[in-house]
């Protein structure tokens, strides 16, 4: 993204590393359109751990592909770390998907020909960056992974799995983490330890994210929770 187009979309954003306002968003199904967000406003903190909760169809994961970069909206504007996402072309918003925003899916989507470290290396390599960050290690010490590196992942837990993703997706040092499901596909106890791992990685390190879960128990590890329903954000 050039300087020029990044300063010309610059939003006052203050405090705020995520603003969302008059979000719509419609999905047209042969000759039906079907509503998925509907006017949704929400602001992210810098530093917050927030959870967006909700039913199956409430527009929750639809919310986060668009905070993403990954869709675009229909109406309504997304500000993510004060740049305007619906004013930037489509290689200016891969650009920023690289640089400042880190992914954490339900599925793991770790190669299994490749052990945790180049996992973990194919995003820097995708940013175009090769060196580990400072203090990189001890994100690696937090996670549980550091002595599991050169493991391929048939040889790692389903929850080292998922932390290998989530070391992977904290890599280039995003500024806010966008966690869909995290826990999905794990069991209690790893689903809580991963849980508690995100927690401490904002209380810790100070990592924003924002977590979306239809699972009340999951949000309760957040720091606040905002509920979603028929595409819109109706409690928080």
């Amino acid at each position: 993204m050039s300087e020029a187009s990044a300063v010309g979309e610059r939003s006052q954003t203050g405090l705020d590393i995520i603003r969302v306002r008059g979000l719509e968003k419609v999905y047209h199904v042969g000759d039906v359109d079907v509503p998925a967000l509907r006017g949704v406003d929400l602001d992210v903190r810098r530093g917050e751990f927030l959870a967006v909760i909700g039913p199956s169809g409430s527009g929750k994961s639809t919310l986060f592909h668009i905070l993403g970069g990954l869709a675009p909206p229909t109406a309504g504007h997304v500000y993510l770390d004060g740049v305007d996402l619906r004013g930037l072309k489509e290689s200016e918003r891969t650009e920023m998907r690289q640089k400042k925003v880190g992914f954490v899916f339900q599925k793991y989507n770790l190669l299994p020909t490749l052990t945790a470290r180049d996992n973990i290396v194919i995003a820097q390599s995708l940013a175009g960056t090769s060196d580990w960050p400072p203090g990189f290690d001890s994100i690696l010490t937090l996670l549980g992974i550091k002595h599991r590196l050169d493991h391929k992942p048939r040889a790692l837990s389903g929850g080292e799995q998922q932390r290998v993703a989530i070391a992977r997706a904290l890599v280039n040092e995003p500024a806010i983490l966008l966690a869909d499901e995290p826990t999905g596909n794990l069991d209690t106890a790893n689903s809580n330890a991963v849980l508690d791992i995100l927690r401490d990685l904002n209380h810790r390190v100070g990592q924003t994210i924002l977590m979306i879960t239809h699972n009340p128990e999951a949000a309760a590890f957040a720091d606040r929770t905002v509920t979603m329903r028929d595409g819109r954000i109706v409690g928080s």
